[in-house]
């Protein structure tokens, strides 16, 4: 049961990123509302207000199917105009910044309420007008669904208004900027409150059972606790072999075992594990940092040459580094054993360590932006900074040490200038 509940929350987490998930729902809930209306004009509820409040009410049919076929028309038009809106912000974010923005820009659920809420008018005046009839007297039409079809209406111009200036907030590259480093710094956070025990080991699994995925995509969620629970059931401990968050070849290693496992436990494991094919910030801090290099080394581009831009991403990186510098790198799960009541470890994720992010990171920087002084003098203070900063582990301050030498060499060989050189030579100490 708790597989199955599983898989429906994977389920739903994958297509709530979809532009056209909460729009869908809301056209649902439109569609049904106007039927729940068209049952309790038959009940007379119109009648009942108009004796208590006449001039809510429209006097005829021909007003009321004029004024609602208004509105629906206006509200095509304005639907259309916003998708315009938001496609030409998608094309310019994948454009200008990186293509690796757009999931994160198409999830965004205020711009899916406000097309859900445009639907969901569109589909409720649409079989309002259905239930008028033109000939209608006054104590028989729908007056009070005309009246909230028209209040919709209202509030979607309002909507609208919102959304043009979200959309416009939206493109900002320091809104873009912001949002991703919110959303890996809560992931970070998460990641580094469940670290109980910095004394954590794992045993050497170079002979331990290989097993492979059968099946490819990008490693999204594990459920840790059906995993602990099937280890405490056969008695062994097992290897995630791929970091969470990167891609997975069908015919590669995934898991190792301890215990040698039968096809039935394999795919139970394998069942617990949820594969995308797209990669989203709150599932994987790891792509908010290739998100943020990319806009750098885009700005630094000759086609935009925008380096204020890669100055803004470099504050960002520096910040992210000093919170990921507060996480181990071994990704070790414990539990509790439900029989003994012991604590023991049952299976290890492997992680993307700090040394080969920083390099990752690093490395682009350092080949797209080393004949910009300004850019390297920023480089080497955000390096500088972290130097300062407290760590989970000792050796990060050494990888930080390694990378101001590697960049320093590169910009020297890259300046021609005597005075860039002594510039950075005396940010480096």
């Amino acid at each position: 049961m708790s597989k199955i509940f599983n898989r429906i929350i994977d389920f739903f987490h994958s297509i709530e990123s979809k532009i056209a998930f909460y729009p869908t729902l809301l056209a649902l809930s439109g569609f049904l509302f106007s039927l729940l209306m068209i049952y309790l004009e038959q009940q007379g509820i119109s009648r009942n207000i108009m004796d208590v409040f006449p001039i809510l009410m429209v006097e005829d049919g021909d007003t009321a199917l004029t004024v609602l076929s208004a509105c629906l028309t206006g509200l095509i038009s304005l639907m259309v105009f916003s998708f315009s809106m938001v496609m030409l912000l998608l094309s310019q974010a994948s454009s200008n910044y990186s293509p690796r923005l757009l999931p994160g820009l198409i999830s965004d659920k205020r711009h899916q309420f406000i097309l859900g809420i445009f639907l969901a008018t569109i589909f409720y005046n649409i079989f309002t007008i259905f239930s008028i009839e033109p000939s209608e007297e006054k104590y028989t039409l729908p007056g009070l669904s005309v009246l909230l079809g028209t209040f919709f209406t209202i509030l979607c111009l309002v909507a609208f208004i919102y959304f043009i200036h979200n959309i416009s907030q939206s493109i900002q590259i320091n809104n873009i900027l912001d949002g991703i480093f919110d959303h890996a710094h809560k992931r970070l956070n998460r990641l580094i409150e469940s670290e109980q025990n910095k004394q954590l080991s794992f045993p050497t699994t170079d002979n331990w059972y290989e097993y492979k995925a059968g099946r490819s995509g990008y490693f999204q969620n594990i459920s840790i606790n059906n995993i602990i629970e099937i280890c405490e059931k056969v008695n062994t401990r097992i290897y995630i072999t791929i970091p969470k968050g990167l891609f997975v070849l069908r015919n590669a290693v995934f898991i190792k075992s301890e215990k040698e496992l039968d096809e039935r436990i394999l795919n139970a494991i394998v069942d617990n594990i949820s594969f995308s094919r797209g990669e989203l910030v709150e599932d994987n801090y790891i792509l908010a940092f290739k998100q943020i290099t990319e806009i750098a080394v885009k700005a630094m581009s000759p086609g935009i040459n925008d380096p204020g831009t890669a100055i803004n991403a470099i504050d960002y990186l520096t910040d992210l580094f000093a919170v990921r510098m507060q996480k181990l790198d071994n990704g070790i799960i414990k539990s509790t054993n439900s029989r003994s009541g012991e604590k023991e470890i049952y299976f290890k994720i492997a992680v993307v360590g700090f040394e080969e992010l920083m390099y990752n990171v690093m490395a682009s920087l350092r080949t797209y932006c080393k004949n910009d002084p300004v850019i390297v003098q920023k480089l080497l203070w955000m390096l500088n900074y972290l130097q300062k900063q407290p760590a989970a582990e000792a050796y990060y301050h050494g990888i930080i040490k390694d990378e101001i030498r590697t960049l320093l060499e590169q910009a020297k060989n890259s300046f021609e200038s005597q005075k860039d050189i002594e510039a950075i030579k005396g940010l480096a100490g």
